[in-house]
């Protein structure tokens, strides 16, 4: 059975080397405060090598990446693959975000062809990152999938107090997902009022339900957090996932309004519900973050994606973080401890993969580098995650 190779990576600020509007690069991410060509480039070196190793060395056919700064940031990347003469960069879009920072989603040219691409503007009273979407068709069977790429806002100012922008970003998220798998309603209103019953209407409406769909991102929450389980809906519950007919006689099926009370009222206000394939990998993570690992990076799928509905099956057995020795082996053995659950601790707060190189404060002198680590060593403070989706 053919596959194609999954991943997500939070690159972990990569911006270019030219001055910008955004407020984050101007200033911080600049030469004169020491993100100069040299550092640039050796960071994209060191995250190459490891995008190169992923899957057993044969690279992604397909990747999500986010904090990045823009297009031609993303080509420079994928010049230094060794499968770059494949690769694409999906429509590359520009969000509003205030650190200038971007999601983009790379692609087989060997494996797909792009369809089409929209961005999901989030409308804070700050910019911050789109939704991403991208459809492509898999060559091979021409079966189609829509990825959607996702960076949601950081706990940065504390983790409850900045939760509702994360549950805001889930909610256009959540839309989005619908966007693709429910009707819209201007055809929903030409159908009948009565649908269970209704055949044909039945195979309409679930041949959307079950198209292939998958998500991911940096979520910066866990599977289990508020903004992922009750806003966009997804779950560790495979039975939560079923077609139209059942959905119709479901007693937890929303009956609103009551007066009106048909399958086509029902039928708008049920939400679509996700698989989130990383609640297996609980209690490891893909950063550190107050005091222990948090899976904020994810794969979460659509119905017909998990059940292989509509020619691409998600293989649950494919999902992994990458911890390879190839990103682990600058770190020191004394750098964690075990304690409690089965989670490691770091001893000091800074991550041990994040890239290090000579930041200088305002007035050009050099500042600290962290205890144990050398100059242009490291590549993200996350881990990527990879999966296999199979061919059918």
């Amino acid at each position: 059975m053919e596959k194609i190779n999954v991943a997500f990576w939070n690159l972990g600020n990569l911006f270019d080397t030219v001055t910008s509007s955004s407020i984050a690069s101007d200033l911080e991410f600049t030469p004169p405060r020491g993100w100069d060509d040299a550092a640039k480039e050796k960071k994209m070196e060191n995250l190459a090598k490891t995008v190169n190793s992923l899957h057993n060395g044969e690279g992604p056919d397909l990747m999500g990446l986010c904090e990045i700064e823009n297009e031609k940031t993303a080509q420079e990347l994928i010049e230094k693959l060794e499968k770059q003469d494949v690769y694409a960069v999906a429509q590359y879009a520009d969000s509003p975000d205030i650190r200038g920072i971007d999601t983009c989603l790379i692609y087989s040219k060997n494996m797909f062809r792009f369809n089409f691409a929209k961005s999901y503007n989030i409308n804070f009273r700050y910019p911050t990152r789109d939704v991403f979407l991208v459809n492509l068709s898999v060559l091979q069977n021409n079966a189609e999938i829509s990825v959607l790429v996702n960076h949601w806002p950081s706990r940065g100012g504390g983790r409850f107090e900045t939760e509702p922008l994360r549950i805001g970003v889930a909610e256009n998220c959540a839309r989005a997902v619908e966007d693709v798998v429910k009707v819209p309603v201007c055809e929903l209103q030409k159908l009948p009022d009565h649908i269970r019953n209704n055949e044909e209407v039945l195979a309409k409406i679930n041949q959307r339900w079950n198209r292939n769909v998958l998500i991911m991102g940096d979520f910066n929450d866990n599977p289990y957090d508020r903004s992922i389980l009750n806003y966009l809906h997804a779950t560790p519950d495979k039975n939560r996932l079923i077609d139209w007919k059942d959905l119709f006689e479901h007693p937890n099926l929303r009956k609103w309004p009551a007066s009106r009370q048909t399958d086509k009222h029902n039928y708008l206000f049920q939400h679509a519900s996700l698989y989130n394939c990383m609640w297996g990998l609980i209690p490891d993570g893909t950063i550190f973050y107050e005091g222990g690992f948090d899976l904020f990076d994810q794969f979460i799928v659509s119905k017909g994606l998990l059940h292989g509905e509509q020619g691409l099956k998600m293989d649950l057995g494919g999902l992994k973080i990458d911890k390879s020795t190839k990103m682990m082996n600058h770190v020191h053995h004394d750098t964690f401890e075990p304690h409690g659950e089965g989670k490691i601790h770091p001893i000091y707060r800074e991550s041990p993969m994040e890239f290090v190189y000579i930041k200088k404060d305002q007035d050009g002198n050099d500042r600290y580098i962290p205890s144990g680590r050398d100059a242009y060593t490291g590549f993200s403070d996350h881990f990527p995650i990879q999966s296999v989706v199979d061919i059918l």
